[in-house]
């Protein structure tokens, strides 16, 4: 096919479906938006508790795993991300967090004009649609709808009084600037169904004249001459196809999709690309680098007296009440992915700003997402380090882009992070067994163990049955020194017509769950390239 567009969408994930609104909505300008997963069909997408239907399924997650990781007991870990219209917003776990207000100064303070949390709000609020709360830092007309958590656990409310016999204070919204606190996590659900940026951003204007869309479309790798990209070739039922870009090229596969998609183009590490026998078109050291993800570290307390989700998933009356519940009321543990409770502390006092996040389960797993629940009753306050200093890599294997890249997410690699996981697995044991709201209850770690005392120790052990929290970022980072991939408008340095939007162009992780940060670069890089076009 020769057929030309004036902008082609590599991915159509969180990023690429705003791209693919706000762009059409000039109907003079032709877009093509490609995604290699199908159509969000399978109905598990949309009912919120099929969270756990979704992740680690072919026909829905790219599957990705890691290379053993050293402080994470050599294990090999899996790595969802999502393989569908919406991408991972349609199997994340619908966690609406921004993260802190100093993250995006920090990236305004490191060269990227424009980025500043003053800067970004905005865009922010042009996503949303809050139906919370009114207040400045909200808006109200978006497409993504925000909502209350519609299903409650004693047991979550027993955490938060816990907490606040620490001195750890209640927080009615994350999302103003200042994340500090403990409380329940606004969802990005509407009425009871998941409501990912395909159903929010993609489906209303699908059948827009100047919008054309392919599913199960492998891109092969980008061509491009006198550093210009002239053509994306991409695999569709065993046929290579060609199709030719009038002005950019956008590409939103993702943290992992989107460096090995530009390394698989000849932009990226020279020697990695010579390796993989790919022709150098633009070296540029960055690509791949600087890989952040959060690690959450999963102890586990078994509980007396007290319903979880253990006790509901082992009952076949209760699960049919379970689904009673959502089918007429659309309430209940079906309208929740995986966590209930958000917290955001500090593990030290003299810091600034929380650097630990919770997400709290009112269930419990050997495996999260690939094992059923403990038979017993006991609950999961997960805990990460939401400013790691682990970094890792996203590296080309074959000049085939069929080929998983090699992903080595160096978790707990650093002393600084190590340490903080042990002081973060302290501070909940403290919450769980020495408060009153849980005394009656008679808590009991089931895991790491209380023999572990040390951090190092604790540490050690709570890395046997760490996750990733899904969230992976700043694989093409935004800025100005040797290892930044793109410049503050979000083009690739070197080529002219090429942008990254997508999460991996974060300069620095943000503090917290990664999605709404994901809309909010989608939202504002329209704009930019908008804004370029005049």
């Amino acid at each position: 096919m020769n057929e030309s567009f004036d902008y082609i969408i590599i991915g159509a994930g969180t990023a690429g479906c705003i791209l693919a609104n706000r762009l059409t909505e000039n109907e003079n300008i032709k877009v093509l938006l490609i995604e290699a997963g199908g159509k969000d069909t399978n109905p598990w997408i949309h009912i919120p508790g099929g969270y756990f239907k979704t992740m680690h399924n072919p026909k829905t997650d790219w599957c990705f795993t890691t290379e053993e990781e050293k402080f994470c007991n050599n294990r090999k870990m899996l790595i969802p991300r999502g393989k569908t219209l919406g991408g991972s917003s349609s199997i994340n776990g619908m966690l609406y967090i921004r993260g802190h207000a100093n993250d995006y100064n920090y990236w305004r303070q490191l060269g990227n004009i424009g980025w500043s949390w003053e800067d970004v709000l905005p865009y922010f609020k042009k996503s949303e649609d809050y139906r919370i709360s009114k207040s400045e830092f909200h808006g109200t007309n978006g497409p993504i709808k925000v909502e209350k958590i519609r299903s409650n656990f004693k047991l979550l409310d027993l955490f938060l009084e816990a907490s606040q016999e620490f001195g750890y204070k209640k927080n009615e919204d994350f999302n103003d600037g200042d994340n500090e606190g403990m409380g329940y996590f606004p969802m990005t659900i509407d009425k009871g169904y998941r409501c990912s940026a395909a159903v929010a951003f993609l489906n209303p204007i699908k059948n827009r004249k100047n919008l054309k869309i392919i599913t199960k479309a492998h891109v092969k790798k980008l061509t491009i001459e006198n550093l210009k990209v002239k053509t994306v070739n991409l695999w569709k039922n065993n046929e290579e196809f060609s199709y030719s870009v009038n002005k950019e090229v956008l590409l939103s596969a993702g943290t992992i999709g989107s460096p090995h998609i530009l390394q698989a183009s000849g932009i990226g590490p020279g020697k990695l690309l010579n390796e993989n026998n790919i022709n150098i078109v633009k070296e540029i050291k960055g690509v791949g680098k600087n890989l952040t993800d959060h690690l959450m570290l999963r102890p586990v307390y078994k509980i007396k007296n007290l319903e979880t989700l253990n006790d509901i998933y082992h009952s076949f009356t209760k699960k049919f009440l379970t689904g009673l519940n959502y089918l007429i009321y659309k309430k209940g543990p079906l309208t929740v992915g995986a966590s209930y409770l958000c917290g955001f502390i500090k593990s030290d006092s003299y810091l600034e700003n929380p650097n630990l996040q919770f997400h709290i389960s009112p269930a419990s797993t050997d495996l999260l997402g690939k094992a059923s629940l403990h038979k017993f009753p006991a609950f999961t306050p997960t805990i990460t380090n939401i400013q790691p200093t682990s970094r890792g890599s996203v590296e080309i294997k074959s000049s085939d882009t069929r080929i998983y890249p090699q992903i080595k997410m160096n978790y707990l690699s650093t002393d600084e992070d190590r340490e903080i996981a042990g002081k973060s697995i302290k501070i909940v044991r403290k919450i769980v067994l020495e408060s009153k709201a849980y005394k009656n209850y008679e808590p009991e770690e089931y895991r790491p163990g209380i023999q572990f005392k040390d951090n190092q120790s604790l540490a050690k052990e709570a890395g046997k049955f760490a996750n990733t929290i899904f969230h992976p970022v700043s694989t093409c980072k935004m800025g100005n020194d040797e290892n930044s991939v793109v410049s503050d408008n979000l083009k690739v340095k070197g080529i002219n017509n090429l942008r990254v939007v997508d999460a991996s162009v974060m300069p620095t992780i943000t503090s917290g769950n990664t999605n709404a940060p994901t809309m909010m670069i989608a939202e504002k890089a329209s704009d930019l390239i908008i804004n370029d076009q005049k």
